[in-house]
């Protein structure tokens, strides 16, 4: 197995300091509950349960999706759709970022912005974004995930229509920040959306449709940016054109089903039975027995849970904790790695450099086209090679196009220093692509027990959306105090190191487990787990050294 993306080994004995016995045990019994009960499955059990299910779900009444009879295959191709319009979510975030880019060449002259102005226009719209994330939490554990996307698109739709109408100042503010409530509330539902409903795996590689999905958005809104760009007006019609696919996730989400796994956890068993044979069906093994785990472990969790604040465990439950820091490291780590002010900015920094407005909107094609390129890898080495493999092999890349860029700043003519710039953003989005870009949300989406997902994806999310923010707004001001070279050279590159570290010692594999299977994997202690990297980075080392590259890159077979 490969030294770098080596699977935990679960008979290495936790070790905690400063937690309380009734902790302790509750951990260990947690981490050992999925191992224990996939070792004793009785398959006559499996059949008597899901014939019982089978016979309550033939009596429900009203309960149907008009969208199933399209497509009685079910299984592999519902699976499909239900992944392709979730991760229509992750698009319409793409859109926002690529219009406003192009709005900014413009807009401000409209409406007599200021560059403050200009700041909060572009940074508000992730401050809602921290608001709808805040709220996804509530709302996706009492409503649902669909419900929850179904809100979403409607702050999409009064958002949109405010900043494409915007007359002031005031009213394109306003729409910026209802926007992004809807961004936030999205960004928290449709990856456990995509998570919850598919097999283990397509996991990865269905919740990495949804990052290539925000860079499909990404490149498709510099196309409508310059279609718009002669026209009149051209600004409103670049915010306004994002109408149309919220309209569209809209009305695909009023005809897809509920998560089963969430339906397990509100006690309807039929309903769960129902959606997963449609989504998931029955006729392998794996799906039975996955089934069957699934409900075993959400009834544990449930009774567990039951008289106390869930959130809490957060803090208190070690396997919880250890989840909750993991998330939001990585999610911090991928904000400031420079990518949202690149996207934001784009046309500006074009323009900057010497491209004329008009220029600097198509030119800005080519790096949104170059990230959409470079994620399709990810959607499938995700899932072959592992998470933590690509984002060691890939982070280098990412840190050599911030120098690139930084150093484009510098040059010696306006001819060289467009050139240079543009290399430099191909170089940066060809790595983070396929090595940063889908991680927040994959991982956000997988490695939270089932009772606490809602909780722990709104905290990814909450921190992917303050990152977003911090970087975005204050990009202006840092790039005048750390100047342009300073600013994507030591701070985003400095950032980039320290991810490229901190996965090293800290980041665990989950390719090919379960949902479950990840509860053990985060009941280490994360001493034990740096240790156990360490371990696989000194081999990993040798095999270089002795050329053994077989040894290395095992993954791949």
């Amino acid at each position: 197995m490969s030294p770098i993306a080596v699977p935990i080994e679960r008979d290495i004995e936790p070790r905690y300091e400063g937690e309380t016995a009734e902790a302790l045990s509750e951990d260990k019994a947690r981490g050992d509950y999925v191992s224990n009960l996939e070792a004793t499955l009785d398959e006559e059990e499996i059949d008597k349960e899901l014939q019982r299910l089978r016979g309550e779900s033939e009596k429900l009444s009203g309960f149907s999706f008009r969208t199933h009879t399209f497509f009685k295959g079910g299984g592999r191709h519902m699976t499909l759709i239900l992944g392709i319009f979730a991760s229509i979510g992750g698009f319409i975030f793409g859109m926002d970022q690529g219009v406003i880019s192009g709005a900014l060449l413009f807009a401000p002259k409209d409406l007599s912005l200021d560059t403050g102005q200009v700041s909060m226009v572009t940074g508000f719209m992730p401050l809602g974004g921290v608001l709808g994330a805040t709220i996804g939490y509530p709302l996706n554990e009492w409503l649902g995930r669909k419900i929850s996307i179904i809100i979403a698109c409607l702050f999409y739709t009064v958002g949109g229509i405010l900043q494409a109408d915007a007359q002031n100042f005031a009213m394109i503010l306003s729409g910026r920040i209802i926007l992004g409530v809807g961004l936030g509330l999205e960004c928290t539902a449709c990856p456990v959306y995509i998570s919850e409903s598919c097999t283990k795996r397509w996991r990865g590689g269905l919740v990495s449709l949804y990052q290539f999905m925000i860079c499909f958005g990404l490149f498709c809104a510099y196309i409508v940016a310059a279609i718009f760009v002669h026209a009149s007006g051209n600004w409103r019609y670049m915010l306004g054109s994002t109408l149309v696919f919220s309209s569209i996730l809209l009305i695909a989400m009023l005809t897809l089903p509920e998560t089963p796994r969430w339906l397990m956890r509100k006690g309807r068993e039929a309903q769960s039975y129902k959606v997963w044979s449609i989504v998931r069906g029955f006729d392998t093994e794996e799906e039975r027995r996955e089934f069957f785990v699934m409900r075993k472990t959400v009834e544990r969790e449930l009774e567990e849970s039951r008289n106390r604040y869930v959130i809490m465990d957060l803090v208190r439950v070690h396997r919880c904790r250890h989840a909750a820091i993991f998330g939001t490291i990585i999610a911090i780590l991928c904000q400031f790695s420079g990518i949202n002010s690149i996207n934001y900015y784009m046309a500006t920094l074009m323009h900057e450099v010497g491209f004329s407005r008009v220029h600097a909107v198509y030119s800005s094609m080519i790096g949104s086209g170059t990230l959409l390129l470079f994620t399709i890898p990810a959607i499938y080495l995700m899932d072959r090679m592992g998470r933590r493999v690509l984002w060691l092999s890939l982070l280098p890349g990412v840190l050599v196009g911030c120098f690139i860029i930084g150093f484009s700043f510098r040059a010696s003519s306006l001819h060289v220093e467009e050139g240079i710039y543009i290399w430099g953003i191909i170089t940066y989005y060809m790595f983070w692509g396929s090595g940063m870009g889908p991680y927040a949300w994959v991982l956000g989406s997988e490695i939270y027990p089932t009772y606490i997902r809602s909780e722990g994806m709104a905290l990814v999310t909450w921190w992917t959306y303050v990152g977003n923010f911090i970087t975005t707004y204050c990009f202006s001001r840092m790039k005048r105090a750390m100047t342009a070279p300073g600013i994507f050279i030591g701070f985003y590159g400095g950032f980039v190191t320290i991810a490229w570290f901190y996965a090293m010692f800290m980041m665990p594999e989950t390719k090919d487990k379960t949902l479950e299977e990840i509860d053990a994997l985060f009941s280490m202690s994360m001493p034990d787990l740096a240790k156990h990297n360490w371990e696989n980075v000194k081999k990993t080392v040798d095999d270089l050294l002795h050329f053994r590259l077989k040894e290395v890159w095992k993954v791949y077979k």
